[in-house]
């Protein structure tokens, strides 16, 4: 039953609480894309990974020239804009990623849902948070609002700018 109330809790929990697991939602998400990528036959090269391991290191969304301060290292210098662009496309394609547009950056999808369906993500204009929430509700009104219009939409996504509970209450 403890189990079943934890789960609950965190399922509400859009962004990471203090006391937050970092490690063990990275290595989660890890596993997941490396079975994302088993189950579409493609491989999780070691610079995607490490793109996306750069992007799971924070909640906040990041830029990819961000990302290639982050990846630069003595031995293998820094990566081309290419590479850190073509690793994004990738990892978008695969729905491990996503791109805030009014931010012009990336973050790490640690929800696993379906690539299809629309994301409300909630930007934290004080800290830089940014939390995945599922809309059911959205998500049916933005299906019923294409349908009627004949139209097919690719990224569903939808920003909402304001000040996390976090931050809120400190």
């Amino acid at each position: 039953m403890k189990k079943v109330s934890a789960k609950k809790s965190s399922a509400h929990n859009v962004f990471p609480t203090p006391d937050h697991d970092h490690d063990r939602c990275a290595s989660d998400a890890i596993a997941h894309a490396e079975a994302v990528c088993a189950a579409h036959k493609e491989r999780l090269t070691p610079i995607r990974r490490r793109v996306l391991e750069a992007l799971l290191s924070s909640h906040a969304p990041l830029g990819a020239y961000e990302l290639i301060d982050r990846l630069a290292d003595g031995e293998g210098g820094r990566p081309a804009p290419i590479t850190i662009y073509r690793a994004l496309d990738f990892l978008r394609d695969q729905g491990l990623v996503h791109r805030i547009e009014s931010r012009n950056a990336f973050i790490a999808c640690v929800h696993n849902h379906q690539s299809g369906d629309p994301v409300v993500f909630l930007i934290c204009e004080t800290c830089g948070a940014v939390g995945e929430a599922t809309g059911a509700g959205v998500a049916e009104s933005i299906r019923n609002a294409s349908r009627a219009a004949g139209f097919v939409p690719k990224t569903p996504v939808i920003e909402i700018s304001g000040t996390c509970a976090h931050c809120r209450s400190a």
